[in-house]
Parts: structure tokens; sequence; C-alpha cells
């Protein structure tokens, strides 16, 4: 059979088998290193709030949350994009 990439869309290299996560949206459990991952910036105050407080001067924490997806889910959600053929042999 054809093979599409040189690393079969994964990022192990000779490391052998790699751990499972979940995917945030469907739940399926795909390998970590296959899973594409989002991280965001949340702050949990509003953000009118944040705008006055941060006037006056005070700090306002923000957590960064990390979430999984699943390259179907991610191709949907809209995190990543059908590439060409010869946009996928660039490397980034």
């Amino acid at each position: 059979m054809a093979k599409k990439r040189k690393s079969r869309g994964r990022a192990k290299g000779g490391k052998g088998r790699s751990e499972y996560v979940s995917c945030t949206n469907c739940g399926s459990r795909i390998p970590v290193d296959k899973a594409i991952k989002a991280t965001r910036r949340v702050s949990y105050v509003d953000p009118t709030l944040a705008k006055e407080l941060r006037k006056s001067g005070t700090f306002i924490p923000r957590i960064s949350v990390t979430k999984y997806y699943c390259v179907s889910c991610a191709v949907h959600a809209g995190i990543v994009r059908v590439r060409s053929r010869e946009e996928r042999k660039v490397v980034e």
C-alpha cells in the first residue's frame, strides 16, 4: 500500500510504543504523538471586569488549557487544514 507521509502521521521516530490520550471532541483514544495539541490561555474573569481591574493595576492570572484532538476532529473544527502533496513535504 502507498505511504502518504514519511512519518505515517506521527512524531514517534524509533521510540516504539507511545501512550494514549483521549480526543477532547469525540473521546476516541489516539497516540499522544499523533494527536493534535491545541493550547489556549484562559482567564476566568469576565473581559469587561478584567479591563477595569487591569486599569487599576491588578494582576489577573490566566491558565493554559491543553486539548488533544484526533485528526478527523481537528480537520472538522478547522484547527488544521488538508494540505496539498507539495505542502506536506515541507518540513516546518
